[in-house]
């Protein structure tokens, strides 16, 4: 049999950095074509041509029956073992005609989710043909109600997407910290730090996700390097709010309302006993809120100032802020506008009133 024409299938992965069970090598008259979007190991490309050229059967028997010869290549810190599927005994035309078809089936479970996924801020940077190319390599998984997702103290090996339904973080005692729905993301934190699952992941009601495997996320990382940028940013994001949650601010540090809220954040500082000064940006407006020493001395925000600009804000739940420590001369002279934790307690009454 002429293997010179032939595709070839990943049938077991071992800690391989490139390839994925189940993905395909075609030969064409002995030109090999990996997996789209991966770079050609040398090493299995040897391998396999090594294989098509000594034009053996690439079947045996065995008492289990008609079996397929198994090849491996475990040159690197990996091994992947593959073994023919099929002939491709079909002209150039009908050979570009079924690439086609097979893309376009990977495609099709993916098309109804395509204007979520151009809408992510994550994908922003990327063209129509490199979104699509890059969500060929995505797979979808559906979990029904109150699945695992992803369990505390893993490693973590996928990026996740939620295309529909929710997902709900669990913390240690078992209670819900937040949940997420379409469009929110998670797992990548432990792609790129290289540290385990921080917190356990569960399906709250029928949930489908869209998954990019570590070893396909590095591939795109690479091969998009625009991404690098936005990935960076979230974790430097992502560490400055674990710095703010275990109680230490420091000058420069930026982070999101959403993640810690304006009574914590101004908590922080009254209790580190900070001087400098709060710079937030809202939706409705720039607001800053200065501190002596932990203790309240100034705060604008829009047409209000003082104590109603202070309530005001500590109702904000989305926003973005900046911590810039030191105050010139005259600040530091500004008398203190009251004792804070009669101000916080004041202005929780105030919040809780008007939503009441």
């Amino acid at each position: 049999m002429d293997y010179r024409n032939a595709i070839f299938i990943v049938t077991e992965e071992r800690s391989c950095p490139i390839y994925n069970v189940g993905e395909e090598f075609k030969v064409e008259q002995m030109a090999l074509t990996v997996p789209e979007g991966k770079p050609a190991c040398l090493m299995m490309v040897r391998e396999l041509m090594k294989a098509v050229a000594e034009k053996k059967s690439m079947e045996r028997f065995s008492p289990y029956g008609l079996q397929r010869v198994k090849f491996e290549c475990g040159g690197c810190t990996g091994l992947i073992r593959f073994e023919f599927k099929k002939e491709r005994d079909f002209a150039t035309l009908q050979m570009k005609l079924l690439a086609a078809a097979e893309q376009k089936a990977r495609m099709r479970h993916l098309d109804k989710f395509y204007d979520l996924l151009r809408g992510l801020e994550i994908f922003e940077p990327l063209d129509e043909d490199s979104l699509r190319d890059l969500s060929g390599q995505l797979q979808v998984k559906e979990y029904e109600a109150n699945k695992i997702v992803l369990k505390k103290g893993e490693p973590g090996t996928s990026l996740h997407i939620v295309l529909e339904g929710r997902v709900a973080v669990i913390g240690d005692d078992g209670q819900m910290l937040s949940e997420m729905g379409s469009g929110d993301i998670f797992g990548e934190m432990s792609l790129l730090s290289g540290e385990p699952i921080t917190t356990s992941i569960h399906s709250r009601e029928k949930t489908r996700l869209a998954i990019l495997s570590s070893k396909d996320f590095k591939h795109v990382l690479n091969r998009y390097p625009v991404l690098q940028v936005f990935f960076y940013r979230m974790l430097v994001e992502r560490a400055q709010a674990n710095t703010l949650r275990s109680g230490t601010i420091s000058s420069g540090m930026t982070g999101k309302l959403s993640e810690i809220n304006p009574v914590e954040l101004f908590q922080l500082i009254n209790s580190s006993q900070k001087t400098g000064k709060v710079q937030l940006v809202l939706d409705d407006g720039n607001a800053v809120v200065t501190f002596h020493e932990g203790e309240l001395v100034d705060t604008q925000y829009r047409d209000f100032s003082g104590k109603d600009a202070f309530f005001a804000l500590l109702a904000k739940s989305e926003g973005n802020f900046t911590y810039t420590s030191g105050l010139t001369a005259g600040e530091k002279e500004l008398p203190v506008i009251g004792g804070f934790m009669g101000l916080i307690m004041e202005g929780m009454r105030r919040v809780d009133e008007k939503e009441g």
